[in-house]
């Protein structure tokens, strides 16, 4: 199933679905605080986040600035929530975790996600990823897109390394966490290499 981009105009509400998921704009709703807190509020889900385990109401905050920034005109990137297809109207299911697109300069973006715990090692991370480049690459034609990556972080090098990302370098001592220096892998992927959403390149 070829993941079908939604609207893509300056706030337009974006849904973009994948063969099992689908990827909506978040709803500053309690169900959607506690899906984000879920994740960003669990410390191991948290743990190659580029910041601190988040509390309910630093979540409910967070989804008031995704709102913000969906209405944007123009609009700067797209902070999203993945759900599961069921049968359930998937632009109000429950979130399992998040997709990120920010959107740079030069047709280029940074792409990112997060999961709840309890929902790794089900493919999913691939799939948020190759949506990301469907709507990146064909609806919003993107020509670069970059993703960072904790060397420790063996999951998501296989993830982008499977969806054809190439790796730039290891920038030293990128971030800062509790006192510690952390490095980070830049990743990128360019239009000319992405082979759609089958992934066949050449």
């Amino acid at each position: 199933m070829e993941p079908e981009p939604g609207p893509a105009e300056p706030g337009g509400a974006v849904l973009l679905t994948g063969p099992r998921l689908a990827i909506r704009e978040f709803h500053h709703t309690p169900a959607d605080v506690d899906a984000l807190y879920a994740v960003f509020g669990d410390p191991e889900a948290a743990r190659y986040l580029p910041f601190e385990p988040r509390d309910r109401e630093t979540c409910a905050d967070q989804i008031e600035l995704y709102v913000e920034q969906a209405e944007a005109d123009p609009r700067t990137g797209y902070r999203l929530a993945v759900t599961v297809l069921a049968d359930d109207e998937p632009a109000y299911a429950t979130p399992i975790g998040t997709a990120v697109l920010d959107l740079g300069d030069h047709r280029s973006a940074t792409l990112g996600y997060a999961l709840r715990r309890d929902t790794w090692g089900r493919g999913y991370a691939s799939e948020i990823t190759s949506v990301l480049c469907e709507f990146a690459f064909r609806t919003l034609g993107l020509h670069r897109l970059a993703a960072r990556a904790d060397p420790a972080n063996a999951a998501s090098v296989r993830v982008l390394t499977k969806a054809g990302f190439q790796l730039e370098g290891r920038i030293r001592h990128d971030l800062q966490l509790r006192g510690t220096w952390y490095d980070s892998l830049l990743f990128s992927l360019l239009e000319p290499e992405w082979g759609g959403p089958d992934g066949e390149r050449g």
